[in-house]
């Protein structure tokens, strides 16, 4: 979905008066406040342990070392080599991170991950190669990868294809971008249709009920203009489910300390040292490649967390401060009166 959210137009402020945004809005607050913090580890924040500077000198060598001293390093700890000079270091620091915070009583060194299951999302939409202002993007491939992060594996795929109802014939741009023809759309259900059948996806997984989980995007886009838009025209409510996520643009960038020019999808892959499987724009071959990075980086010890949110119609960032916590059990979208 790069080149539909280069070509678009801004979002548009939502007003908080539109009907029963106010009252999801009040409550997703929660992002930023008005929750109990989660409990801290009796030693988390405590520094002074020995560990701490024998971790500080293993960075410290590691800082110094050339790409090819890296490589060989990763070599012989058995970890992956692939990567650039920045995420090479990195996954060096982790690995040395927990190594010696296992072998000490400095800190719990048990790096679980925050969540059971992370959710991809990577919609294509409806697009013109120059977007009119006030253009209106309608979802036309839902699809959702799963990752166990557990074992660290995809174990699940679902993707739709839905009928635009707004602008009905897609433009030859869109059809060449995303390789969506208009007899896929013509035979498709629409949102409110396929929005269901996602929802009974999820619930046969037990995601919010048994397992915790929460959603991955690649940028705001997805989560915070074209479902939110999509909704609108659909004329039902926002769900629950997807009003917090992780965007793994700014995870990537934090973890590995690299410009936000390198936080473009084939960017990310191949500073990974990994190439683009599949057709770029299909939407579940990018969330199946989004899903590989984000593999990638909790191998690395990256602890992904939700770091979005919608608020007033629109993304906000979520504070390193707010509660961990899984998104809640997927319900049947619901109709706006």
């Amino acid at each position: 979905m790069e080149t539909q959210k280069k070509n678009s137009q801004p979002a548009n402020k939502t007003s908080t008066s539109e009907e029963g945004e106010e009252e999801q809005c009040r409550a997703d607050t929660s992002c930023a406040k008005n929750e109990k913090q989660e409990p801290s580890s009796p030693k988390q924040g405590d520094f002074s342990d020995p560990v701490y500077k024998e971790i500080a000198m293993a960075n410290g060598t590691i800082n110094q070392m050339n790409r090819d001293e890296l490589r060989a390093k990763c070599a012989e700890l058995k970890l992956d080599t692939r990567g650039i000079k920045d995420v090479l270091k990195k996954r060096l620091k982790s690995y040395y991170k927990r190594q010696k915070l296992m072998h000490s009583s400095a800190a719990n060194a048990n790096s679980d991950v925050y969540f059971d299951y992370i959710c991809v999302v990577d919609y294509e939409a409806t697009c013109e190669e120059n977007n009119p202002p006030g253009f209106l993007h309608e979802i036309i491939e839902f699809p959702m990868v799963l990752i166990d992060t557990h074992t660290l594996e995809i174990v699940d795929s679902f993707q739709e294809y839905v009928k635009p109802v707004v602008n009905p014939q897609l433009s030859e741009f869109c059809v060449k971008l995303t390789g969506i023809t208009q007899k896929m759309v013509d035979e498709a259900q629409t949102f409110h249709q396929v929005l269901k059948r996602a929802v009974s996806w999820l619930q046969e997984k037990e995601l919010g009920t048994k397992y915790t989980y929460t959603f991955l995007t690649d940028g705001s886009w997805d989560m915070g203009k074209f479902l939110h838009t999509q909704c609108k025209l659909s004329c039902i409510r926002y769900p629950p489910f997807a009003r917090k996520w992780i965007n793994i643009r700014k995870s990537y960038r934090n973890f590995y300390k690299v410009a936000r020019a390198q936080t473009k999808l084939i960017c990310m892959l191949e500073n990974l040292g990994m190439q683009y499987d599949g057709r770029p724009h299909c939407g579940l071959d990018d969330s199946r490649n989004i899903a590989r990075i984000a593999i990638h980086m909790l191998k690395d010890g990256c602890q992904l967390r939700v770091n979005e949110c919608l608020h007033s119609g629109e993304p906000r960032s979520v504070p390193v401060s707010a509660p961990i916590e899984g998104a809640p059990a997927p319900q049947n979208p619901k109709k706006r009166n």
